[in-house]
This record gives structure tokens, sequence and C-alpha cells, in this order.
């Protein structure tokens, strides 16, 4: 009955590493969230408002549709 109440995984008690790590990786996820947040939420700021041939209605063919020719 011993071996199967021994502790196989070392001792869980020193060092201590795991709950400053984890918050390290959590710190530092939070901050690459932030960052591409604000990088996205620049260039949606610099596209325009409209782009060049955009149709009014989705179904409508636009004025460059009309002219091809055969």
């Amino acid at each position: 009955m011993d071996i199967l109440a021994e502790n196989n995984f070392g001792d869980t008690r020193s060092g201590g590493l795991a709950g400053p790590m984890g918050l390290f990786i959590i710190i530092l996820l939070a901050v690459a969230t932030v960052l591409l947040i604000r990088n996205m939420t620049a260039r949606i700021r610099r596209l325009p408002a409209e782009f060049p041939g955009q149709n009014d209605s989705p179904g409508k063919p636009s004025d460059e549709d009309k002219s091809t020719t055969v």
C-alpha cells in the first residue's frame, strides 16, 4: 500500500515558480492583446469611407461592368 501513496511527481512545494511564471505569461498576453487592438483600431481608422467602384446596392452592376465589350 505504500507504493500507491508514494508521490512520484516530485516535491511540489519547493521552488514555487509556477505562480509567478503564470502571472508573467498572463500579463504578457494581456499586453500583446492591448497592442494588437490598438494597431487594428489605427488601421481601421485609416480606411477610406468608401472604396472606389463600391455599389449602393449589391445586386446592381457598376458602370465598369456595363461597359465591357465582347
